[in-house]
């Protein structure tokens, strides 16, 4: 069965209203469109037809922030606290197990090279009980809800007051540390975390649909968000809704909204290694190598199990260390959204594969539908 016929297939059974895919080996891109911007069928699927990115923003904010380390205004060993004042005195549970009021001093300064890699020790873990990471629940919030979120300063000063759930580099821990490095890209480069990727990725890769808000030129492309419920899908985003303002703490870790091939440029730039179309260069071809290069150890990847599937992580995104399943490649990097999104780049292959939907997953195991084109996609 094709590409094609499999996303049909699950728009027939109503499993997805829509859905876009491009599958680009090696320059030539496979482009499918199957179903509707919602489910009331008012449009169809277009090639430029925007999504909520949710968490394959990751990549991107990471390339931010190493594209301030080519700058020289970062170095990977330099404490956060040097711009993130707030997060310079951390305190560490006794144990994961133990209460929030338990806590020792760090022993060390959390670094940029923690938080690039997801090992601050703030986060989520496999295991939701841990007090520590119970206590993040209410910081971090649902990154599919961008306006809940306060300003930059308020969310780092209640961020410092929830303590580590591990030591620094003693555990990956998922999402927090994509936040942090959309502040910490502010901080240091004096700019917003929007102007900053505006001038740095998307206007030399040529993502011109890509950013923190839909405005009302271009909110006729914009899908509408669902959420499954035992009775269905349940709107929870329309196009005028929670993107269509920019929000006050602009989510380095899932805020964006683009277009699939906007996704792809920034991927066809990895495989690249940093260089842009027009002969320019995003990023050094060393900070290419350190986002796709897994910098996890087996207890690394143990605390974050529930995440993880035969991957380490590298920097913004999962890279595959083990040939677990058909479409997994030792090397492909990229990451999945809980928007219903996927985007990974295989250089082993040249390929750059991004599918965009617009029906949020809560289960950090993917579904079927995503396997499915994992699997289509290494075809």
């Amino acid at each position: 069965m094709s590409l094609r016929e499999n996303l049909r297939r699950h728009v027939d059974e109503g499993t997805l209203p829509g859905a876009v895919a491009i599958v680009d080996r090696a320059g030539r891109p496979e482009v499918v469109t199957v179903g509707s911007v919602d489910v009331e069928g008012s449009g169809p699927m277009a090639e430029d037809t925007l999504f909520r990115f949710a968490s394959i923003t990751k990549p991107v904010t990471a390339a931010a922030v190493l594209a301030l380390v080519d700058d020289g205004r970062l170095t990977l060993d330099d404490p956060i606290g040097r711009w993130l004042p707030e997060l310079a005195d951390p305190k560490v549970v006794r144990t994961p197990a133990s209460p929030v009021d338990d806590v020792v001093p760090a022993k060390r300064p959390i670094t940029v090279f923690d938080v690039l890699t997801g090992q601050a020790g703030w986060g989520f873990a496999a295991d939701f009980t841990l007090p520590a990471v119970r206590a993040l629940f209410p910081v971090q919030g649902d990154g599919r809800e961008v306006q809940s979120f306060p300003p930059a300063d308020v969310w780092l000063a209640r961020l410092a007051e929830v303590p580590l759930a591990f030591q620094p580099g003693e555990a990956w821990l998922y999402d927090t540390c994509s936040t942090i490095q959309g502040v910490l890209v502010a901080r240091a480069s004096g700019r917003s975390l929007p102007e900053f990727l505006e001038e740095r990725i998307f206007t030399p890769l040529g993502m011109a649909d890509t950013g923190f808000a839909v405005g009302p030129d271009r909110r006729d492309r914009f899908t509408a968000f669902y959420k499954k419920t035992p009775d269905g899908l349940v709107l929870a985003d329309a196009p005028d809704g929670q993107w269509s303002t920019r929000p006050a703490l602009p989510l380095g870790s899932g805020g964006l909204a683009g277009t699939a091939g906007d996704w792809v440029a920034f991927g066809r730039m990895l495989l690249a290694s940093g260089a842009a179309p027009d002969g320019g260069r995003v990023l050094s071809p060393e900070s290419v190598r350190l986002m796709t290069t897994d910098h996890t150890t087996a207890a690394h990847r143990e605390t974050g199990a529930l995440f993880l599937e035969g991957q380490g992580w590298g920097m913004g995104g999962a890279v595959d260390i083990a040939a677990v399943e058909p479409w997994t490649v030792p090397g492909r990097y990229g990451w999945v959204g809980g928007t219903g999104t996927t985007a990974h780049v295989v250089p082993a292959t040249g390929t750059v594969a991004v599918l965009l939907t617009q029906v949020g997953e809560d289960n950090p195991v993917p579904p079927e539908w995503m396997r499915g084109f994992w699997r289509d996609a290494a075809a």
